[in-house]
């Protein structure tokens, strides 16, 4: 790879992560071509971009981003590297736990969400568990419907007890 290459790659993750809140770092190692293109597919189905990188570009790019010290994952940077950037904080974990249905791999490395990181495949649980901001709104939505719907179902049971009485 010739300097302008490098520098040409660096420039795209930059232009990738600039403004990501939700990043995962994962290991694409034991995919077949196959199972690895049905994969983007998958995430780009769910508008999750995945970009296979050199763990080197990864560090370097992410050292000249101004705003987030991603250094707690550097170590991470070993082997065959993928980062998925995405809007849903569970997004990328989800996909990775699903496909690892069928395979072994994709295997998390690391990821950063808003201010916090996660190092480890141990990781992808806790983070396939984590509520969309969407999932969390409708939850509030609903617990706040329930007792406008107990409220106006009594009164409507005592509009029927009224009318029963008075026949």
């Amino acid at each position: 790879m010739t300097k302008e290459q490098k520098v040409t790659a660096i420039q795209e993750i930059k232009d990738l992560l600039q403004d990501a809140k939700v990043v995962y770092v994962a290991s694409l190692e034991g995919l077949n071509a196959a199972a690895t293109s049905d994969f983007r597919r998958q995430a780009f189905k769910q508008n999750i971009k995945l970009k296979v990188v050199k763990n080197t570009l990864l560090q370097k790019a992410m050292e000249q981003l101004d705003g987030t010290d991603y250094s707690e994952m550097y170590e991470t940077f070993k082997g065959n590297t993928a980062i998925m950037v995405g809007e849903i904080a569970n997004g990328p974990a989800k996909l990775i736990k699903n496909f690892r249905k069928k395979a072994a791999y994709p295997a998390l490395k690391s990821a950063f969400l808003g201010d916090t990181f996660y190092v480890g495949d141990e990781n992808l649980e806790t983070l396939a568990n984590l509520k969309s901001k969407e999932e969390m709104i409708g939850e509030i939505i609903g617990l706040l419907q329930s007792p406008l719907r107990n409220v106006l179902s009594a009164l409507q049971n005592q509009d029927k007890m009224k009318e029963e009485g008075a026949e």
